[in-house]
């Protein structure tokens, strides 16, 4: 009877213990999910010009464009990679660099306008 108990004891300590290890990986793994920030980067279309004109990111970066000038504007890659519609007041344009390399882009409306983005 007395080696009954002693197992009974024996074996709920053994599943506190396992449901102890279980509760603290998954808290672990939780919190190592929430500690990797999204890669966003933010360019402004202000006054004719892309700021900052030329942007370094890592790969997997998300680059979002608003146009904040009272004129409509577009960004286009380019090399046919990504290309904007055309962007009044406010909007933005939304893209994912998920490839290594160096991507040039305009304003179709106004050409001279331009910016680079570099993700390594």
């Amino acid at each position: 009877m007395q080696r009954n108990r002693i197992w009974r004891a024996s074996l709920a300590l053994s599943m506190m213990m396992g449901f102890l290890l279980l509760a603290i990986s998954a808290n672990t793994t939780a919190g190592a999910q929430q500690q990797s920030p999204a890669k966003t980067a933010e360019v402004k279309i202000d006054n004719f010009s892309f700021g900052p004109a030329a942007v370094t990111v890592a790969m997997g970066t998300t680059i979002t464009w608003t146009n904040h000038d009272d004129i409509p504007h577009t960004v286009v890659s380019t090399d046919g990679v990504f290309k904007s519609k055309v962007l009044d007041t406010d909007e933005k344009f939304t893209f994912t660099f998920d490839k290594a390399g160096t991507y040039p882009y305009f304003c179709s409306i106004h050409p001279k306008m331009t910016g680079k983005v570099i993700v390594q």
